[in-house]
């Protein structure tokens, strides 16, 4: 059932955080697209997180995104909450080659961060646009390394509110993949690097971001791998072999540069991105006889679902 947002407002609890009705989403996205969210949640801290997910509406829908650089939220919205971690979640604290990081912290702050403090390992978080929560979801990688290789550990809070600590085994870490539920919420970890040389780990960072701005279209509206690799491939070799390079429909785009990736060309919607996504695989399909998986997440839906009027 859904509900209005002015009845939504009455059942959600009293939070330490913020919570924002109705404010569009794709500003915020690497795409610049997609709809509204009915509810924002911003908690102040782990503890305001947990007591606001023991005692929301129990069947409200949730989502949880962070600065949604491989999120593709569809026109008309999203119904529910939408998570979003903030200020209460970006601890960074090292102990010798270990360092304890929050889920908000940036990929490659950690990166910057780790080169100061002589700690190596962590070098191909650079080129990653995202949060450590999002890493951790999608167990992402670059350069030969993935979360897998550094962790240590990570924290999740269950649709209960309560934490859990767990393993890289515990989580299922495989090629762009954790098997955690959807539901759950990182909001740490604990990492692992070694001990390095600062000039070194410096030059194998500004490496790596020449190596990317050479190859990918990180000037344009861009949501990075549009499709993860099939086993034994490449998927840009398969959406070149066919013939989707430069493909477009509607303000979308597969760039000429790197043909994973897609682009919004100035004009796009959630819809002509999406469909150009799908057409790729059908495609690839049909030239092929391999079948493409997104690596950008997808959320919300193609009309809007739910009554509302923006928040004063």
């Amino acid at each position: 059932m859904v509900l209005a947002t002015e009845k939504l407002k009455k059942l959600l609890p009293q939070v330490r955080g913020r919570y924002l009705f109705d404010v569009p989403l794709g500003p915020t996205t690497w795409f610049r697209v997609g709809g509204a969210a009915q509810v924002t949640f911003k908690p102040a801290d782990l503890q305001d997180l947990c007591f606001f997910l023991k005692n929301k509406p129990k069947t409200l829908p949730l989502h949880v995104i962070g600065v949604g650089s491989n999120l593709l939220v569809r026109d008309g919205g999203v119904e529910g909450i939408v998570v979003r971690l903030g200020h209460g979640f970006t601890n960074i604290h090292v102990e010798e080659t270990t360092i304890d990081v929050g889920a908000a912290v940036l990929d490659r702050n950690l990166a910057s961060f780790s080169c100061e403090e002589g700690i190596a390992g962590f070098e191909f978080l650079c080129g990653i646009p995202g949060t450590i929560g999002g890493a951790l979801r999608m167990n992402a990688g670059a350069y030969g390394s993935d979360m897998s290789q550094i962790l240590s550990f990570a924290l999740a809070v269950d649709p209960k509110g309560m934490l859990h600590r767990f393993t890289s085994q515990d989580l299922g870490l495989s090629y762009r993949h954790c098997s955690l539920p959807k539901d759950w919420i990182f909001i740490g970890a604990q990492l692992k690097g070694q001990r390095g040389d600062t000039t070194e780990i410096k030059e194998k960072i500004s490496s790596f971001l020449t190596e990317r701005e050479r190859t990918q279209p990180v000037k344009s509206r861009t949501g990075g791998s549009t499709f993860a690799n099939p086993e034994g491939a490449k998927a840009w070799e398969l959406i070149d072999k066919a013939g989707c390079r430069g493909l477009t429909k509607g303000g979308a785009m597969m760039s000429e540069l790197h043909c994973n990736f897609m682009i919004n060309t100035g004009n796009a919607t959630a819809s002509d991105l999406e469909g150009l996504g799908e057409e790729v695989r059908q495609r690839v399909l049909s030239v092929t006889g391999m079948e493409l998986r997104w690596e950008i997440e997808k959320i919300g839906d193609e009309r809007r679902v739910y009554i509302g009027e923006k928040a004063a």
